[in-house]
Parts: structure tokens; C-alpha cells; sequence
């Protein structure tokens, strides 16, 4: 590190969790590229974008709670962002000395490029469970590829409301747990917290047969009870490890204008949730 050296970040609360340095830092390093990721405990967010400004940071990953408030605080954003209503990446611009902040939200990304290592989603019917943040961005993922959302959640006005805006069916959680069949989908993906370091999952083996595609956002265990279920039924499975992979993937090539070392940080953010498992 020296006076050239460039700094990246995220900006969250909690933070001190966050795998994304250990995968952005084994990056930079691979390709040569005089830079640092670091954790930002950020609690007042416009403070934090300030900072940004003041201290030259060249670009940001953006994660619970910031991911809505930091928009109107940033000098562009992205249409897909708009649309979504969440940013997770900040790209600072130098334009003739004034920094230039521009949002824009590489989750769907990363939940696209996921799943199109096993699947086309081009007109493929997806049944999506969950309403939160997360199925809100891969939601309208899903739709920018082509495929047809079918969506499952808990709590009723908001899952409708998610439903609204992505112009999709709507169906309650208890369609899928209390009942013995899936809607007639070939993608099945878990956009809710279920599964996480606990051995649970809203859908059964048999269930899933004849489903083509299971993925879990979840990657704490890397293969969740929802996956070994998949596996059971035959399906193809995809765990949430990809997901934040290809999101960062999409973050470094935005920051640097290359082809992230995809590898490289693939073998980075495995080695470092096995460690997190052995503990």
C-alpha cells in the first residue's frame, strides 16, 4: 500500500460478517491491481456518503440497512436499481476533479449469473419464496432474463404488493408447506432466511420432483436442507455462495473495466465459509 493505492469498501451495520473483502482483496491481488477492500461500520449513512466524497473511496459495495437510504443521496442511479428501489454498489467517478457518485445493483446480477450456469431462464416459470429485499431484486432479475415469477411468501399486503409491482401471481406460504405439489415450475429458489445455520427448509424432496433448478440464496451451510432436498429429487442445485460471488464479480469488473478473476474469488469465498463451519 502508498499513496496510489485506491480504496473500495462496504457500507453496513453490522458489517464485521461480510465476506466480501476477503473475496475483493484476493482479487485485486491476483490481477496486480494496487488497491484494498475494506469493512465500513457505517451507522448515518449520509455521513458515511460524505465521507466517500471527502475521502476519495473509488467505489462501494452497499449492504443492510443502507441499501434504500443511500439512494437519495447519490448523484445518479441505475434504471434497473431505480426500478428495484435498492442500490448495493456505488461507483465514485472522477469527472474532471468532481466525484460523481453513481448506484446501481449487481444482485440480480449475481442471482442471474447463477443460474444461468445450469439454465436459460428465458421463458422458464420460477417460483420465487419470499418478499424481502432479496426477492425484490431477484424478482425483477428474473424478469429483465425473460422467465415468468410465481411468488410465495408469508405475509400477505407485502407480498402482494411485491407482486404488483413485477406484474406476477401471488400465492401464500401455506400453498407450499401445508400442501402435498408445487405450482408447475422448472426453477425453484429460497429468497428468505430459512435454512440458515439450521437444518430446515419450506420445501420437501418430493415436492421438488420434476423441478429442474433448486438455488438457495442461503450459503450458511454451503448446502442447505433445502439443496440435499433438491439433490434427492434429482434436481440441479445452486447454492447462495454463487449468488454473492457473481455479485461481486459484477462489482469488480464495474469498478475496474476487466474480467474479474472468477476463480480465483470463488475459491476465496468457499475456503472462507468452510472455515466459518469448522468453528
Amino acid at each position: 500500500m502508498n499513496g496510489c493505492t485506491k480504496i473500495f469498501g462496504i457500507l453496513g451495520n453490522p458489517v464485521h460478517h461480510s465476506k466480501s473483502p476477503i473475496m475483493h482483496n484476493l482479487a485485486f491481488q491476483h490481477c496486480g491491481i494496487n488497491a484494498v477492500y475494506l469493512p465500513f461500520h457505517a451507522v448515518d449513512i449520509q455521513q458515511a456518503v460524505a465521507g466517500l466524497r471527502g475521502l476519495s473511496i473509488a467505489g462501494v459495495s452497499v449492504t443492510i440497512p443502507h441499501k434504500e437510504s443511500i439512494m437519495p443521496l447519490l448523484d445518479e442511479i441505475d434504471p434497473v436499481a431505480q426500478k428495484i428501489g435498492a442500490v448495493n454498489t456505488v461507483e465514485a467517478i472522477d469527472i474532471d476533479g468532481k466525484i460523481t457518485l453513481k448506484g446501481s445493483n449487481t444482485d440480480w446480477i449475481g442471482a442471474n449469473r447463477a443460474l444461468e450456469q445450469v439454465v436459460s431462464l428465458h421463458g422458464k416459470d420460477v417460483l420465487l419464496l419470499g418478499a424481502g429485499g432479496s426477492a425484490r431484486a431477484i424478482g425483477f432479475g428474473l424478469q429483465e432474463a425473460g422467465a415468468t415469477v410465481i411468488l410465495c411468501s408469508r405475509t400477505e399486503p407485502r407480498g402482494r404488493a411485491l407482486a404488483t409491482e413485477l406484474g406476477c401471481t401471488w400465492i401464500p406460504l401455506t400453498d407450499i408447506t401445508e400442501g402435498d405439489t408445487l405450482p408447475d415450475v422448472s426453477v425453484v429458489i429460497n429468497a428468505t432466511s430459512v435454512g440458515m445455520n439450521e437444518d430446515k427448509s419450506l420445501v420437501t424432496a418430493s415436492q421438488l420432483q420434476g423441478v429442474e433448478v433448486v438455488m438457495d440464496i442461503v450459503y450458511a451451510p454451503l448446502e442447505t436442507r433445502l439443496l440435499k432436498n433438491g439433490k434427492e429429487a434429482g434436481c440441479k442445485t445452486i447454492s447462495g455462495i454463487d449468488m454473492l460471488l457473481y455479485q461481486g464479480v459484477e462489482q469488480f469488473e464495474t469498478w475496474q473495466k476487466r474480467p474479474a478473476p472468477v476463480e480465483e474469488m470463488r475459491k476465496a469465498l468457499y475456503k472462507e465459509v468452510e472455515l466459518d463451519q469448522r468453528k
